[in-house]
């Protein structure tokens, strides 16, 4: 190698703060150490990296091409010394989550308490939102979403209840007035709670299945609320007699119990794969991710 890795270090430290005195501040060696490690860069390349004046330090053409390639090489070599030093020391750091309000809901409290004590040293973030985005881009380290949701060049790790279903349920006095469906087409003539994605599209067709029969509908109804954010005021709504709901079985599970909902077709609830912990498999796992892994995989599902 051409250089050793102080050296690339100290001009990566001066090339980001554009000036030798505040890459003296933000790492702690001399503005001197610094300028003699450039220089010393610069002779064995046999190129000059940076432009200098007694007012700013900017880049060479090669000195912004070494930049390019070498801030995230050296990204990766800070990031497996963190690795090793949660290794040593325990995990520590914080762990930024991007999850459907659907997990934050009726996910993660199963997990979250045990997870946090196990680790007093890691700080969680949790950020819960419908729309698909990029949770690298969006400064998390890892995502929750179902399996036709998974990006590309992920990996993915079962988290939460493997199985889950959309149940469908009314006021119990909403179906005295109205009746009580026998079959998924009998919901076209009942008034039904709909929901919207950020995207815009509805939460339609509702499709049910039973012994191999799979029926869709789409439902009408007066009121629309957003998925996640709203699902709450619609299950409200439903207990309130405005209509037919169709969401989570576990977020109507309370209300079934309480005898606040009955359930409606239960025969022809559709089953579907639960949750997936997804995370970026071209980068070296985080310690605070890594311990939360491990800590899935070892919880009973």
């Amino acid at each position: 190698m051409d250089a050793d890795l102080g050296d690339l270090s100290a001009f990566l430290a001066v090339s980001t703060a554009r000036g030798f005195r505040d890459a003296a501040r933000t790492s702690g060696i001399g503005a001197s150490t610094l300028s003699e490690a450039v220089r010393r860069l610069e002779t064995r390349l046999g190129l000059r990296l940076l432009h200098r004046s007694t007012r700013s330090v900017t880049l060479t053409e090669a000195g912004a091409r070494l930049f390019e390639r070498l801030a995230p090489a050296l990204g990766e070599v800070a990031a497996a010394l963190d690795d090793l030093r949660g290794l040593r020391d325990g995990s520590t750091g914080v762990l930024r989550l991007n999850v459907p309000v659907s997990a934050a809901r009726l996910v993660l409290p199963a997990i979250l308490p045990g997870f946090l004590a196990a680790h007093p040293r890691i700080n969680l973030e949790i950020v819960a939102e419908e729309s698909f985005v990029d949770v690298l881009a969006a400064g998390c380290d890892a995502g929750i979403r179902y399996d036709e949701r998974l990006e590309q060049d992920m990996i993915a790790v079962p988290i939460g209840p493997r199985v889950q279903r959309i149940a469908t349920a009314a006021a119990p006095a909403y179906l005295d007035r109205h009746g009580r469906p026998e079959h998924p087409r009998d919901l076209l003539a009942h008034a039904c709670v709909l929901g919207r994605f950020a995207s815009g599209a509805l939460t339609a067709p509702w499709e049910f299945e039973r012994a191999g029969e799979i029926v869709r509908i789409e439902p009408r109804g007066q009121l629309i609320v957003q998925v996640g954010g709203a699902t709450d005021l619609a299950v409200d709504a439903a207990v309130a007699g405005v209509g037919v709901i169709s969401v989570f079985e576990d977020w109507l599970r309370p209300h079934f119990d309480s005898g606040a909902l009955e359930p409606v077709l239960p025969d022809w609830w559709q089953p579907f794969s639960g949750p997936f912990l997804y995370y970026s498999g071209r980068r070296l796992v985080p310690p605070p991710l890594r311990a939360f892994i491990d800590f899935i995989k070892a919880s009973p599902a």
